[in-house]
Formats: structure tokens, C-alpha cells, sequence
């Protein structure tokens, strides 16, 4: 058992997006991005798509930031350094679709969740609404701790995935309620690993692995039905994601996975591109003397073992970084590091990602899905490194209105709207879908 488990874009600005930003000067310009002195440097596909030039900024980044750049690995006195850091979130970023929805759907496909002894229980944010909610659609006929018949009983699978889902009951009343800060945590994406309490870390992974299977399978495009949700079928890694994970390990870097979801779930499919568990880090469940997994998750920072308060979700992501990767430890892992002890590549594709994206020093990329938070940060591209692109299968659609940056795409602590700012506190201006 593993002990870790045990605990308004102007048409000017928006032109030079799409042109390599001032900051990033073009890859001849450079000796050390010289043909010749490429050659024996690690390069990213050139038979995979990426838009505009994508493919070169990033090649430029590992370029420089790798093994053939300035941070080759050693000092002057040839010893070893810290290899640089690249983090992805997972779910639509390394891969298409989620694979959170795909697990549980699998699960409630073929009765793997347990009854709680109250569903209440299994959240401390859980509306008395959401507990008689889920009381009257699953019943009280199976033993506590016994599997609920959820492929048969319609009713069950859709208030347990509506609750998941939408943070809602199937008649339309809050879930959740109570107070938790917005940036540190989500109760519904906390529920994930608490609503498989009872399971332990085998049994979680092996659900996983038959989900995986079946979405991968599937053909692109294909839906599944969950009780009478209807929810995508499949799932694929992103082969443009693939590649440029290989190259960046190739390159000397270090790169982690890092995701709001279960992390035994995530580590069966990060392993799919060669990330081990060392390099994955998600909500990690505390388990049981029995190696059981609990309604508890180990913390980060100052937030000690908890119950939800403090998963990897956007300002989240930043503290298990900094206290996994770069040993920060109490409350100072929440807050934004030195350059040193921050990633060179962040890697996302939601308003969950926008903090440890933003850290990033070399690149921030971003595979759009319409997220104002964080859209709005890549439009804006303060830096000159933010590298937007369009997800790599079934892209979404041109945005027909603008970001509301100015006024309501940031995510405030308190679960309010506000201005998306910049770090000088000038506000960031709305801003045009371009790349899509």
C-alpha cells in the first residue's frame, strides 16, 4: 500500500498573440537555436497539428530551457542542478474529456458504490436537501456498506451524478452550502474520493483501468447514458500532448501531472504516458487501518488532514506544487514563489488552472474551452509566453461575445464575480474569442 495514500482583445492584440510575442524572440535569432545546434536537441513532431506557431514557441522553450539551453543540468563545476519543472492538468488538457465522469459512470454501471451510513456523512457542505434527496432515490433496503443496484436503479445513478455533476439535486436544489474558499476547493470535486469511501486504493484502480478501456475503445463522438444523463463515451490522449511530454522528458524535465481528481484514478491513466505516481499529484484520500478510503484528504500548506478544504483547484494546484515539487511548506505554499522554485511550463485548460498556469516562467499553454478566468489571463498574454490553442479534438466554437474580464470572470474567494487583474492591479480588459 502506498503510504502517500495513507495520509475586449483589440484585433491589434489579438494579432500579436497569434505572432510569436516580442518576449519570445523568433527561434533563429538565437545562437543556441541555431539548425546546427538543434540537431541534437530534442524537437516536438512535426507531423502533429498544432495552430498558428504553437509547435515553434514551445519548441523554443524547451529549446532554452532544457538540456540545450541555458539550464543544461549542471553548473560550472558539472554539478547536477534542479531539472525544470513542466505540469499539466489532466482531464481535457492531456486528455480528451474527463475521466473522473468516465470512472464513476463506469461504477454506477456496475454497482461499486457503497451505501454510506447517511449520505450526509459524506460531505461536510451537504444540504439536508441533497441527504433526503439521495435517501429517497437510493433507499434504505441495502445494508450500509453494502454496493447500490445504481445499474438498475435509474433513480439512484442520476441523483448521485447530478449531485457530482452540477452540485445540484435532480429537482434543482443545492448540494452543497456552507462556507469554503472558491479558490482552494469545490465540494462536488471533493465528493469524487468520498463518495468511493469504503474502497480501497486496488479496487478504486481497477475501476479506473475498465473505464479507461471502455472510453478508449469507444469511437470519438460516442455518448454514454447515466441513468438519464447523457455524458461523452470516450476519451483520447491528445497526441500533440503526448509528444510534448515526451520531448520535454527528453529535454531534462522534470514534468508531473497535477488534477483535481482522485489520484488513484489519475495514476492509472498518467501512467498511459509514462508519468509515474512520484510525478502525479491529485486529491489524495486518507484511508482507514484497513487500508479503506476515508471521507478524509491529506492537506497542503497550513491546511492540515481535512475534509475537502484544500484539493488541487486553482489557487489549490499552486500549494501542492510548491509543497510537493519544491518542499514549501505551511503557509507560504499558497502564496506565489521566486522564480527558482517555480515551473517553467504550466500546462491547462479551465479557470481550475489559471494560477499555476500563470506561474509558469517559460510558457503558459492553454487549450481553450471557452473558461473566461483563464481565457481571459491568455488573451491578455501580459508576459508575451501564453500559447493558446484549440482543444485538439472537437474543438469548441468561436465564443460569440467577449470575455467579461473587466467585470465577472474572475473566481473570488468568497464565490463572487469580480475583474480579472493584472499584477501591477490594472484591470484586463475584455477580451475576443480568436483561437478556436
Amino acid at each position: 500500500m502506498r503510504n502517500r495514500h495513507a495520509l475586449a482583445l483589440t484585433l491589434a492584440t489579438a494579432a500579436t498573440l497569434v505572432a510569436a510575442p516580442a518576449s519570445l524572440p523568433a527561434a533563429a535569432a538565437t545562437p543556441a537555436n541555431s539548425t546546427a545546434a538543434k540537431a541534437h536537441c530534442p524537437q516536438l513532431s512535426k507531423k502533429l497539428t498544432w495552430y498558428g506557431d504553437n509547435r515553434a514557441k514551445l519548441q523554443q522553450m524547451i529549446d532554452e530551457r532544457g538540456r540545450c539551453g541555458s539550464h543544461s543540468g549542471h553548473d560550472q563545476r558539472g554539478h547536477d542542478e534542479k531539472r525544470p519543472v513542466a505540469a499539466f492538468d489532466w482531464d481535457n488538457t492531456v486528455v480528451k474529456n474527463d475521466i473522473t465522469d468516465a470512472t464513476i459512470a463506469w461504477s454506477l454501471h456496475h454497482d461499486k458504490i457503497l451505501r454510506p451510513a447517511s449520505w450526509k456523512s459524506t460531505s461536510k457542505w451537504m444540504t439536508d436537501e441533497a441527504d433526503k434527496a439521495l435517501t429517497a432515490a437510493c433507499g434504505t433496503d441495502v445494508p450500509v456498506g453494502a454496493p447500490l443496484p445504481t445499474s438498475t436503479d435509474t433513480a439512484c445513478a442520476d441523483e448521485i451524478f447530478e449531485v457530482r455533476e452540477d452540485g445540484k439535486t435532480m429537482s434543482g436544489a443545492a448540494a452543497f452550502a456552507g462556507e469554503w474558499d472558491h479558490r482552494h476547493t469545490v465540494p462536488q470535486y471533493a465528493w469524487v474520493p468520498q463518495l468511493f469511501a469504503g474502497h480501497t486504493v486496488p479496487e478504486l484502480e481497477s475501476y479506473a483501468a475498465k473505464a479507461r478501456k471502455q472510453v478508449l475503445a469507444a469511437p470519438v463522438g460516442a455518448t454514454q447514458t447515466v441513468g438519464t444523463h447523457e455524458i461523452p463515451g470516450y476519451a483520447r490522449y491528445y497526441d500533440q500532448q503526448r509528444d510534448l511530454i515526451r520531448t520535454l522528458k527528453k529535454a531534462g524535465f522534470d514534468v508531473y501531472i497535477v488534477s483535481a481528481g482522485s489520484e488513484p484514478v489519475t495514476e492509472v491513466w498518467s501512467k498511459g504516458i509514462g508519468i509515474d505516481r512520484k510525478h502525479t499529484v491529485a486529491i489524495r484520500s486518507v484511508l482507514d487501518s484497513k487500508g479503506r478510503i476515508t471521507t478524509w484528504n491529506q492537506g497542503c500548506g497550513d491546511v492540515p488532514v481535512n475534509q475537502g478544504e484544500a484539493i488541487p483547484y486553482i489557487d489549490g494546484k499552486r500549494c501542492w506544487i510548491n509543497q510537493e515539487i519544491y518542499g514549501v511548506k505551511g503557509k507560504s505554499a499558497w502564496g506565489k514563489q521566486d522564480p527558482s522554485h517555480r515551473i517553467a511550463l504550466g500546462g491547462g485548460d479551465a479557470d481550475t488552472d489559471v494560477t499555476f498556469v500563470g506561474d509558469a516562467t517559460g510558457a503558459h499553454l492553454v487549450l481553450n474551452r471557452n473558461k473566461n478566468e483563464v481565457m481571459c489571463r491568455a488573451y491578455d498574454n501580459a508576459d508575451g509566453r501564453w500559447v493558446v490553442n484549440p482543444m485538439f479534438i472537437e474543438p469548441m466554437k468561436q465564443k460569440p461575445d467577449l470575455y467579461p474580464c473587466s467585470t465577472a470572470a474572475y473566481n473570488a474567494p468568497d464565490g463572487s464575480k469580480g475583474p480579472v487583474l493584472r499584477e501591477d492591479g490594472s484591470v484586463v480588459p475584455d477580451q475576443a474569442d480568436l483561437v478556436f
